[in-house]
Order: structure tokens, then sequence, then C-alpha cells
């Protein structure tokens, strides 16, 4: 599965867009790849990616060092994320009083002295995408909630750093941790039951050819795939939609070896007109 970078909506603006935006798919796809429940694929970087496989290409580099280009492995799952609430205050009461920060010759932010209780409330909405189809399998809302309570003089500001470890310990932190750990339960329970699918990578002669997955996907010598043959997207004349592509079924392949990163198998018909990009899936 691929993270897309997600929408802010909810009116956050701390840390500027970027830090927000990137930041929670940043959180996203770690905690994805942590639950080793998953194959996540890179999105985020997809262009720092493609430029290199640009260089490579441009014969600048030693080719034998270089990236490779058409080697990129599809997502079965795409996810996209909305932010709808990202509030560092959403609740709780604040008998504190503050005072600018400027005073001690910063340039933002305050300084609190007394009593303060906060609530801070993270909600998302996740789309989960077939990327074959452009089906919307799913669309799940999760959220998560944190308060805390101090007396004692405290620095407050507007900027949440998604890569610091001292805003994990605050409560918006420990909110987004939350929001996060939901999301990935809840893309499991919905992804659990939807069969595995990998892609035509080459064909080796008229029965055997590669898919892509192998050992890091869990296939195993002996695992029988559907094989299909992928068309065109169909896309509606009206509304311009993506309805989905047509895909015909060919018949079954077996895996006879197994890489890391790929996988051999044989069919039981010629696999004349099979091409790379074709689907493969677990019966």
């Amino acid at each position: 599965m691929a993270v897309s970078r997600f929408e802010n909506k909810s009116g956050y603006g701390g840390g500027g867009q970027y830090a927000l935006d990137d930041g929670m798919a940043d959180q996203l796809s770690d905690a994805l790849v942590q639950s080793k429940c998953f194959t996540v694929v890179e999105r985020q970087t997809l262009a720092d990616v493609v430029d290199e496989q640009r260089l490579a290409n441009s014969g600048l580099a030693k080719k034998a060092q270089s990236a490779q280009s058409g080697k990129l492995i599809n997502a079965q799952i795409l996810i996209k994320g909305t932010i709808t609430e990202f509030e560092a205050n959403s609740g709780g009461s604040d008998n504190s009083i503050k005072l600018p920060l400027k005073w001690l010759g910063c340039s933002s932010g305050d300084v609190s002295v007394g009593d303060k209780r906060s609530e801070a409330h993270v909600a998302l909405i996740l789309k989960l995408i077939d990327t074959t189809t452009g089906e919307v399998l799913d669309s799940q809302r999760v959220e998560g909630k944190a308060t805390s309570g101090s007396f004692g003089i405290g620095v407050e500001s507007s900027v949440a750093s998604f890569k610091t470890d001292s805003f994990k310990t605050t409560p918006l932190g420990k909110a987004t941790q939350q929001a996060i750990d939901d999301a990935v339960f809840k893309i499991a329970s919905r992804l659990k039951d939807v069969p595995f699918q990998a892609r035509v990578i080459k064909i080796n002669g008229e029965d055997e050819l590669l898919i892509s997955g192998g050992a890091r996907t869990g296939i195993s010598e002996g695992d029988t795939f559907a094989l299909y043959s992928v068309g065109e997207s169909l896309v509606d004349p009206d509304t311009g939609e993506q309805l989905g592509t047509e895909m015909a079924r060919k018949g079954l392949i077996k895996v006879t070896h197994v890489e890391e990163k790929y996988a051999k198998a044989k069919s039981d018909f010629p696999l004349a007109g099979i091409k790379a990009g074709d689907i493969v899936k677990a019966q």
C-alpha cells in the first residue's frame, strides 16, 4: 500500500501547511511499516526517486551504481487522508496568566504562569482506494484525545513538529498517536479479507513469468494465483469519473521459486497476450 499526502481542513496553520500535511502522512506510513502487516511503498518522496532515475538515464552516473527506471512497485491500496480536527485546546480550563515571550527577547510564543488543564483533539478521515479499479473500498473516521493538567510555568508555541520527542509528549502529540494507532487498527481490520494482489514483471517463456512481491509479502513456493489481463481504464463520458479497469481472467499460475522481492511462477495455459503490469490475485 501507499499513503498519499494528507489534506489539512482543520484550520490549523501552526508550523506551516507542510508540517501538518506531510508530517501526518509520514507518521501513518511509519506506523503501518512498524505493524509488519503491510508492504508500504514510498509516495511522499516519489518525485525524488524519479529524479534519481532520470539522473541515471542521463548518463551522468555510473550505470552499475545508478537507479533503474521501470522498477517502481505498484501499490494495491492507496490511503488518502483528510485532517478535520487538530486542536491543542479543545476543552478543559485555563486559570493561567500569559506573558509575551518578547519581554524576554524572544520573537514569538508565550509564557504561561498558573493552573492550566487542556484537552487536545485530533480527527482524521481516511479513504482506502483500490488502485486498479479506482473503487473507494472504505471511508473511516479516526480520532484521538489527550488531556494535561499542571501548575507552574511553561512555554507555549504555535509550531507542531512531528519529528521531535518533545512534541510526542504533549497532549497534541499523544492525541495524534492515538488517532494513528486507531487508523492502523481500522485499516488492518478492513483489509484482512481483501485478496493479496501482485503484478506481472516479466514473461520468461510460453508458460513462465515473474511476479512482484516475493518473500517479503509472504509468497511461498506452491502458492496459486489467478492471472488477469488488464485492459483500458473505463471513464464515464458525462462526468469523467473513473469507473475502473477492464480485466479478464486468463487462468492459474503456481509459484515455483521465491526471492525476497519477486517470485517465479508457471502457468497452466499459454501466456500469449500476457504483459508486464497484468494482475495476479490470491485465490
